[in-house]
């Protein structure tokens, strides 16, 4: 089961498409879904959540808590929709192209992915383009 809910005044568009796309990505990395909540949310909310709980002082446009055991996905994952918009900006791309990108990045997390090495890094960003890709299909 796959639940999104918001902090802020965020709808996410198209829930049920990103409920496919995201069983869909968790299959083809050989992941099974048994419970995850995608929390949308504002900065201030996230820095609050990654400095009690992290230890991080920093704004950031996600949180994964994970909780997977084996094959089985199971975690909440918070998304800063402010830091998604001024990332988008940023990058040059639409709104939500960027949150689908933050999106995958936590279940890709829950996979086993990391991006704290410049390897990880590229090895995420691949994934990341490969699940982007699939959503346009």
């Amino acid at each position: 089961m796959i639940e999104f809910s918001s902090q802020n005044d965020f709808v996410l568009e198209q829930s049920e498409r990103v409920d496919s796309w995201l069983k869909a990505a968790a299959l083809k990395e050989s992941y099974g879904i048994d419970s995850l909540g995608y929390v949308f949310c504002s900065d201030d909310f996230l820095l609050e959540i990654n400095q009690q709980f992290l230890d991080h002082d920093t704004l950031t446009d996600i949180v994964t808590f994970d909780y997977t055991e084996g094959t089985i996905l199971n975690g909440e994952i918070y998304i800063s929709t402010d830091r998604v918009a001024d990332n988008a900006k940023d990058f040059n791309v639409d709104f939500d192209t960027e949150l689908r990108r933050v999106i995958i990045h936590g279940l890709l997390h829950m996979c086993g992915y990391g991006d704290k090495t410049e390897d990880e890094k590229t090895r995420m960003r691949s994934k990341e383009d490969e699940y982007l890709a699939l959503w346009d299909v």
